[in-house]
Formats: C-alpha cells, sequence, structure tokens
C-alpha cells in the first residue's frame, strides 16, 4: 500500500515539477531524422560478465519465433499508435543508426545537468532501443538520459516520458544504492506515484547473483560483519581498468561503515559511513583499481541494531556472494517488472539477479539473452538485453488493446509466460520467460 505523503513530499515533488517545466522550456526535446550512414565501434554490454559464452545461442529470427512475434506482425500487429520510452545512458552515435536500426525518428531529451544525450562514451542504449524497434518496429520511440547520482534526474526523465504520451518504458541501468534493496525509499514512492496505471516499466533484474550479498548482520571481531565463520573480509576483484563502485544500502536502524582496503598495498582506498534518508540508508565507496592488485572490503556496525543489508560490486566480483535478493534498483519494486535472462536452453544465467526483494515476486519474467544485433558483430548480452524484449512485447499488446489498463497488460504477459520452473513464481526463472499471448 502506498503511504501517505507528507506536506514534504508533496513540496518536494511541486519543485521538482516546476524545475522540469522550465528545463522543458529552455531545453525543449529534439526530435531527429536520418542522417547519412557512419560506423560504430563495438563495445561490450556495460556491467555485464566478461567471457560470458552463450550455449546454443539462437538468430534473430529463432528468438523473435519463440517471442510470437512474426504471427502478431503478419496480423498487422507492430506497435502502431503506442510509445515506447529507452532510459538509458549511452547514447553516443544514435543518429548514424536512424532509419536502420532505430526509427527514422525519435524525440530525445537529456536530463543531464550538461544536456548532452551522448555525454558517455557507449551504445548500450542505443542496443536497448535496437531490441524495442525489432519487436516493435511500428511504436514510437523516445531516448532518454540522467544524471547517474542524482534520482531527482531519473524521476524527471520518466515524468517527461509520461508527458511525450509513452505508456511503456525500459531501463536497463541499475542505481543499488538507490533503494533498500527490498523496493523501499522515496525514489520507488515517488516512481510509484509517477507510473500509476498508464505507465508500464520494465527493468534489467540486474546482472550481480554473483556479485551481491545479503542477509542479516553478524558481529565478529571489532564489530566488523562476517561473511563466513571467522572471515571479516571480502575480496572484491575488479575487472579490469574500470572504476568500482561497492554499494551497502539497509533498510534504517543501524549504521555500518564499508571500507575498501588494497590489500597488496595495504593500505585503505576508500571508507564510507551509510547516510540516511526516507526508509533506507545507503555507503558507496568508489575507487580505480591498479593492474595486478588484490582488493578486500569489510563492513562494520558503527552504532544501533544490525540488521538485514544488501551489498552489491559493480566493475568486479565478490569472493563471498549470494544470489537471492540480488535485484537492485529499480527492479526491487514492486511497481517495476524486473526482467531476467536466460539462455537458448531456458536456464537461468548464473549472473542474471535473483529474489525475492520486495512485496511483489521478484524476478517477474525472463528473455533469452543474447540478442543478436544488426549492426555489430558481438551480440547483445547480460539481463540489459532482456527488458527491452519484454518491454516491446507490452507495446504491441497495449497497441492492439489501447483501451486497457497497465496492470491489465502486465497480467497478460504475466499469464502468457513459458513456466520454466517447478512452481508458478520462484525466486530465479520468476513467472517464466516472455511471449506474446
Amino acid at each position: 500500500m502506498t503511504k501517505p505523503r507528507t506536506p514534504l513530499a508533496a513540496v518536494k515533488s511541486l519543485a521538482l515539477a516546476v524545475l522540469v517545466g522550465w528545463s522543458l522550456l529552455l531545453f525543449p526535446p529534439q526530435v531527429h531524422g536520418p542522417t547519412r550512414p557512419a560506423l560504430l565501434a563495438a563495445t561490450f554490454t556495460p556491467d555485464s560478465t566478461p567471457g560470458a559464452q552463450a550455449q546454443g545461442e539462437l538468430s534473430r529470427a529463432e528468438i523473435l519465433e519463440r517471442l510470437g512475434v512474426p504471427a502478431w506482425h503478419r496480423a498487422g500487429h507492430r506497435g502502431k499508435g503506442l510509445t515506447v520510452a529507452v532510459l538509458d545512458t549511452g547514447f553516443r552515435g544514435y543518429k548514424q543508426h536512424l532509419g536502420k536500426v532505430l526509427p527514422e525518428r525519435i524525440t530525445v531529451r537529456s536530463f543531464r545537468p550538461d544536456r548532452d544525450l551522448e555525454a558517455k562514451d557507449s551504445q548500450h542504449g542505443i542496443l536497448c532501443a535496437e531490441v524495442v524497434h525489432a519487436i516493435a518496429p511500428e511504436a514510437n520511440m523516445l531516448l532518454a538520459n540522467w544524471d547517474a547520482d542524482d534520482p531527482e534526474t531519473f524521476l524527471a526523465a520518466v515524468r517527461w516520458a509520461k508527458e511525450q504520451g509513452a505508456r511503456v518504458a525500459t531501463c536497463s541501468v541499475i542505481m543499488p544504492s538507490w533503494s533498500d534493496g527490498e523496493g523501499n525509499g522515496p525514489v520507488h514512492e515517488a516512481l510509484k506515484e509517477l507510473l500509476g496505471d498508464d505507465l508500464l516499466l520494465f527493468a534489467s533484474a540486474g546482472n550481480t547473483a554473483q556479485r551481491h550479498w545479503s542477509g542479516a548482520f553478524r558481529e565478529g571481531r571489532d564489530g566488523c560483519h562476517e561473511w563466513a565463520r571467522g572471515v571479516r573480509w571480502n575480496g572484491v576483484r575488479p575487472w579490469g581498468g574500470e572504476r568500482v563502485s561497492v554499494e551497502l544500502c539497509a533498510q534504517t536502524g543501524g549504521d555500518y561503515e564499508v571500507t575498501v582496503e588494497d590489500a597488496t598495498a595495504d593500505r585503505a582506498v576508500g571508507k564510507c559511513e551509510t547516510r540516511h534518508e526516507a526508509e533506507r540508508d545507503c555507503a558507496v565507496v568508489r575507487f580505480w583499481p591498479q593492474a595486478g592488485h588484490a582488493y578486500r572490503l569489510k563492513v562494520r556496525l558503527v552504532r544501533g541494531d544490525g540488521g538485514r543489508f544488501h551489498l552489491v560490486v559493480l566493475g568486479g566480483g565478490l569472493e563471498h556472494a549470494t544470489a537471492p535478493g540480488s535485484v537492485p534498483f529499480p527492479g526491487d519494486g514492486a511497481e517495476v517488472i524486473a526482467v531476467g535472462a536466460v539462455d537458448a536452453s531456458g536456464k537461468r544465467w548464473a549472473y542474471s539477479s535473483c529474489g525475492p526483494n520486495s512485496e511483489r515476486p521478484k524476478p517477474d519474467l525472463l528473455a533469452t539473452v543474447p540478442f543478436p544485433s544488426a549492426w555489430r558483430a558481438l551480440p547483445f548480452s547480460g539481463t540489459s538485453a532482456a527488458s527491452p524484449q519484454a518491454a516491446a512485447l507490452a507495446a504491441l499488446v497495449w497497441a492492439r488493446y489501447p483501451k486497457e489498463s497497465a496492470a491489465t497488460i502486465r497480467a497478460k504477459l504475466r499469464d502468457a509466460a513459458e513456466r520454466l520452473g517447478p512452481a508458478k513464481h520462484d525466486c530465479e526463472t520468476g513467472f517464466g520467460r516472455v511471449r506474446l499471448p
């Protein structure tokens, strides 16, 4: 149940609405048409799983057939009249794909402070949009990015998408510290109100099952958490030269301190105590790793009573990890549809995040990955490629039944899903693999 809004929350919401209104006047949406062709450099799916190889990888035609797309297209159901928003942080070079793997005309908007949709050297969002366009080729498309360190700009992007007429949105970027890991917190509350019953938000379940830990705080020596009996240090394995982010989130009740240490150099590289926000505490330590160095972290209870917490590593692996409860924000929220990843045989990829995380069973659905790209040799993998598949199917269904509510479309997808587990829902395979009714 949505909690009653406080006067302060109402004031914040009004202030944000005014801010968005002024920003739209100063920086209006851009509508772009096709440009002359150019070649983009291929990049790996950000924060995915390096070296993961698909077993029995399917062609695009085979994936679309499993989704039930060709039959719907032949019947004339191609998403016409429906608008889909792709919320991401990587759209570098998107204009070069207009009229090819993307629609000829799209509307874009940046909610970064610099208003630059292409600021980040990444094509992650283009790949997500390509999946949507392959499945729902006649749907209108919006692209939007935001400041990854500012939740208000993400909410502003969602609000803008809704104002532009979007009925479906997909987000394959995770922000673990923006919730308590259990689907609660002020950002979720605001998001729930924004979505209402006329906008469906799909999100990648996350590629964090093998680099996440959750459970009750177990106090050991020096007030530090024990990951296993007598073990107070947890190894962190950076993937390469990219920045590593260690993020802890918890429900209020105790104050924690996260310390990351360069074990090779025997020195701390970062330390942070949880900061308090409504219904959640979070602490984030970011560092640039040195080649050949080993890193480790510890969590200490500073004050209060230790309770349940989540810790996830972005840009690296975690020695002591637990898959249950590893769906991060935004997918951990009951108002969001979290989509995990399976291979061609229907087996969950080991990296695909698992529930439970919120009052609603998580993950919600699964999709087959990798999804072959038409503009680069490397297919699009990770749960990043799963979310836009489910979102595009929702666009086809909603375009066919335009008077239905968001809840009804959500139920149609859930009921049509191919069961992969022994029960109606389980924390690894959700309600099953997506397909059209």
